[in-house]
């Protein structure tokens, strides 16, 4: 798990909603509107649970009349909308925690993980970006140091601060936790998911910003 010194510890992390009954393949169980972390050492049934999540997430059909019909196959029909719309969502981002204190930043609601990469911007570019809302975490960079604002709509909300260069290595850690998951999917998928497996390895890597494996 990617830390700091200062007990700073990172994760990407897809939000995950309770969805009972689902049979289509082994999951874990989630908590609604809970996190999570995706890395290289996910169990099988996890796998299955992100996998599950993200495609839940791209399930509203397009009002398009050139867009294909939903398979009649329940596996077909549930991976309709991961496979088929063009752009992919996978809702969450990068969870940040201070183990000293407690402190913990969550991405905000409609946080996707792709927009992760305004993470650089604070280390790299113009030193602010946020990141969702209710809470509306905020990241700010003064100097040598990176703020993180747990709720900026909140004046007392509580603060974690950083060194830029341990951000920097941070988020390459989360990268890396992120190309070790799909990885994981990739060698999960055949598995479970027959003909389908590799057009969801190529959508998850859609979904999540990153290429896909070269043998999903």
């Amino acid at each position: 798990m990617p830390q700091t010194f200062w007990v700073i510890v990172l994760q990407p992390v897809l939000e995950t909603l309770a969805r009972d009954g689902f049979t289509l393949w082994p999951v874990a169980e989630s908590a609604p509107y809970g996190f999570l972390p995706l890395h290289g050492g996910l169990t099988p049934a996890e796998v299955g649970a992100a996998v599950m999540h993200i495609a839940d997430c791209n399930t509203v059909e397009p009002e398009n009349d050139d867009h294909p019909p939903r398979p009649t196959d329940p596996l077909g029909a549930f991976l309709h909308g991961l496979l088929t719309m063009d752009g992919l969502f996978a809702s969450g981002g990068l969870r940040v925690t201070d183990t000293a204190t407690g402190t913990t930043l969550l991405p905000g609601c409609c946080n996707g993980l792709d927009e992760r990469r305004d993470w650089w911007e604070v280390v790299d570019g113009d030193g602010w970006a946020s990141f969702g809302h209710d809470p509306a975490p905020l990241a700010e960079r003064h100097g040598d140091v990176v703020q993180l604002t747990v709720d900026a709509d909140d004046e007392g909300s509580p603060v974690i601060e950083l060194p830029v260069t341990d951000l920097r290595l941070l988020l390459a850690d989360a990268e890396r936790n992120l190309i070790d998951f799909l990885q994981l999917a990739a060698a999960w998928a055949p598995l479970h998911l027959a003909e389908y497996a590799a057009p969801v390895v190529q959508a998850l890597g859609r979904a999540l910003d990153l290429p896909a494996p070269t043998n999903p």
